[in-house]
This record gives structure tokens, sequence and C-alpha cells, in this order.
């Protein structure tokens, strides 16, 4: 499996489907500003997660937890829609065990990276956009090596897998009012992962 798009995998209704879906989560897991490892920075999004474990970053690192690192409360579970499209796309019989749940405000960015806190790298990445377009960089296995940019609309799908398993990727902007999907605007990413071995 390489990198495959798909485009308006979810149609309008089920983005509003989904969307409230997210909103059930938010009530149960609240928005939290993560924090960069040793410096303590803010983060530009703000995050929470749903499933079994969450990855969380804080000045002691990244990693994944059972419990929400402010109510202590155990992440609700991932909305049905997901575990659908999961297996719909995935090639993998085992389930996700973390849904990472980022919130873009038009000012939002996340520089390239690589999705490699996890113990095992067998499963891909799905990932799920709702809301404002964001413009999505994508590049292979090694930081300094040439990327691309591709424009990510509400009810896009991006799995990376297989050799691009560990392919650096970020957002370089969020296209203001590109959506009406949330009244106050901005974007929703919703990233579905295995965390250890199947």
């Amino acid at each position: 499996m390489a990198i495959d798009l798909l485009p308006e995998r979810f149609d309008a209704a089920a983005q509003r489907a989904l969307l409230r879906d997210i909103e059930d989560v938010v009530r149960e897991a609240p928005w939290y500003v993560p924090r960069m490892p040793r410096t303590g920075k803010a983060f530009s999004v703000r995050m929470t997660n749903c499933g079994p474990l969450g990855w969380v970053s804080d000045i002691d690192g990244y990693r994944y937890q059972p419990l929400h690192p402010a109510t202590g409360r155990p992440w609700p579970a991932i909305p049905q829609p997901l575990l659908d499209l999961w297996e719909a796309v995935s090639g993998v019989e085992a389930p996700p065990e973390a849904c990472l749940v980022n919130l873009y405000d038009s000012r939002a960015r996340m520089g390239l990276h690589q999705d490699r806190d996890e113990a095992t790298f067998d499963a891909p990445v799905v990932s799920v956009s709702l809301g404002d377009t964001a413009v999505f960089r994508i590049g292979g296995t090694t930081r300094k090596g040439p990327t691309r940019s591709v424009r990510l609309a509400s009810g896009d799908v991006v799995v990376f897998g297989g050799e691009d398993r560990l392919a650096y990727h970020g957002i370089d902007r969020i296209i203001a009012g590109s959506s009406t999907l949330m009244p106050d605007g901005g974007r929703i990413n919703l990233t579905l992962r295995r965390v250890t071995p199947i």
C-alpha cells in the first residue's frame, strides 16, 4: 500500500453525522492544548482522543495512554462510522486502538513529522478531514526528501501504509471559510491508528 487519497469518502450527510459523533466525544473528553517535549511550547492545535488509547504530548514526551491528561478519565469509544471506515480501507482485521482528534483554527499549522510513537507500523494510518480545506504536505521517509502538497477537503480520507507508513507529513495552512460544516469554521482531523502489534 502506498498513499491513497479517497476524495469525498464521507458525503455531506455523513460528515454532519460524524461531526455530531465527535461533538459527543468532546463533551466526554474536552479539548486540551498539548505541549512540546522539553520546551513546553504550546501546539497551535487543540486535541482530544477516542478509543482505548490516546496520543498525548507534554514536557515529558510523546506517548499513548488510556486516560485524558486533564480529566483523568478513560477516552470515549471510537464512533462506529470510523470503525466501519477502518474495516473498509485499512486492510487489517484488528481494530484501531486510537483516534487522535485535532482541531485547527485558521492560524493553526502542523510541521512535517512522522507518526512513529506506535509499537507497530504494520497497520496504516487512516486520516479523515472535516470542515475547512487543509493544504496537506507529504513527503518520503526522510525529512529532507522532496514533498508535494494536496488540498484535503471536508469528507476526504487519506490512507498511508506499507512503505509510506512513515512518510513525513504536515499541514501548511487552513483555508478559512472553505466549508460550512462547522458553524465557527476551522478543521477537525481524525487519525486512526494501531498502537500495539496485531
